[in-house]
């Protein structure tokens, strides 16, 4: 006779990792699941909630474990919007996606016709060659983050606890019992515990001795164009080299139905800082930005009018093998971490949480292979190298 799921499950992060497994533990067929939610700030107040919110079905096809955890996400997104009206509560919608490569220097004003492909907003001489298409309205697609993540939360109807996960409490027999919460006296008990802090899973010990997550700085700034009904959706993913024998960047421009566009891609390695709320952008990256947005169209030039709505950063969490962390902890049964999804954590929640909602009541999960995202590979590779 199989172990009954269990009851009582608490998520550590109110990402959209964490407000995805809630989703799915408390929709769950045979045995759903209402957890409870504990999130130091705020929910989607981290990388979830300044994020793209970018979705491609095979981008990541490259690597055939994250191809399938991909596809099977860009599925639930879709799913996720006919169920939840995403297109009105988070704008889910269907997006073309162009590859665009940006002149180095100041275009002269160009007679010659605008390149069909090219969208009416963006400016002819924002493109040094004709652009490339990337992706259909079949094939990628966008939501607004942090409206997804607090849409998909609440509709679990998890329990949310504010405060500062300290540590997992592990029983003698070497299972979880639960979590310790800064400031709230005792243990808020469990018998199953999913960390899903992002970069800042790697802060409770029970995954520091098992694997490491870094943390990579990105930036953004969101804009109001002077005319925002003439913006298309068409997502750009640009080449931009700077000045000469400079490093070439990738920026990315995101328009979203609510009028607003979001550009990206400034980023380092930097491992955040303890609380999320005192992140902000750095000057430069932020100039750096604004400087693509005007050369991309003269809707997003600050001085022809555009309203700056946000600047800002995050951190996306990163491990050593480029593999997100999806499983359950070696040697502490009922506890699961999910973590590591760099720039596909708002692609990837969806089905990352359906798996773990199906590990953790059904002991199996069916909607995808975990065992290439397993943390045990990180043991098996640390007992190679003799650690």
């Amino acid at each position: 006779m199989s172990a009954a799921p269990p009851r009582r499950v608490v998520i550590c992060g109110g990402g959209v990792v964490g407000a995805c497994t809630a989703y799915f533990l408390a929709t769950h067929a045979a045995s759903p699941t209402v957890p409870t939610l504990v999130e130091r700030c705020a929910p989607a107040c981290a990388a979830s909630g300044k994020a793209g919110g970018f979705l491609a079905l095979d981008w990541c096809d490259s690597t055939p474990a994250l191809s399938r955890l991909a596809r099977a996400s860009f599925a639930l997104h879709r799913r996720l919007a006919d169920a939840l009206g995403g297109a009105d509560a988070y704008g889910f919608r269907p997006v073309h996606t162009l590859s665009i490569l940006l002149p180095p220097h100041p275009a002269a004003s160009s007679s010659s016709p605008q390149h069909p492909l090219l969208p009416p907003w963006v400016d002819p001489s924002a493109s040094a060659a004709p652009p490339r298409e990337l992706g259909t309205p079949d094939t990628t697609a966008q939501v607004h983050p942090g409206l997804f993540t607090k849409a998909v939360l609440a509709a679990s109807g998890a329990e949310v606890v504010i405060g500062e996960v300290e540590r997992v409490v592990v029983a003698r027999d070497g299972r979880v019992a639960g979590v310790v919460v800064k400031g709230r006296d005792g243990v808020l008990d469990a018998d199953a515990v999913v960390l899903a802090l992002g970069p800042w899973s790697g802060r409770l010990q029970v995954v520091s001795e098992v694997f490491d997550v870094s943390g990579l700085k990105a930036h953004s700034i969101v804009l109001r164009p002077r005319e925002p009904e003439k913006v298309t959706p068409h997502c750009l993913f640009l080449s931009y080299q700077p000045e000469p024998g400079a490093k070439m960047l990738d920026p990315e421009v995101y328009p979203r139905p609510t009028g607003e566009v979001y550009i990206c891609g400034m980023s380092k390695d930097e491992n955040p800082p303890d609380d999320p709320a005192t992140i902000v952008g750095e000057p430069d990256s932020i100039a750096m930005l604004h400087k693509i947005a005007g050369k991309v169209s003269s809707q997003l030039k600050k001085e022809e009018g555009a309203e700056v709505v946000a600047e800002q950063a995050c951190y996306l969490p990163c491990t050593a093998d480029g593999l997100p962390v999806i499983g359950e902890i070696p040697g502490v049964k009922g506890c699961y971490v999910a973590t590591g999804h760099s720039c596909w954590g708002i692609l990837n929640g969806p089905a990352t949480g359906a798996a773990l909602a199906e590990l953790i009541l059904d002991g199996k999960s069916k909607i995808v292979d975990l065992e290439p995202f397993s943390p045990a590979r990180f043991l098996k590779r640390r007992s190679r190298r003799g650690v």
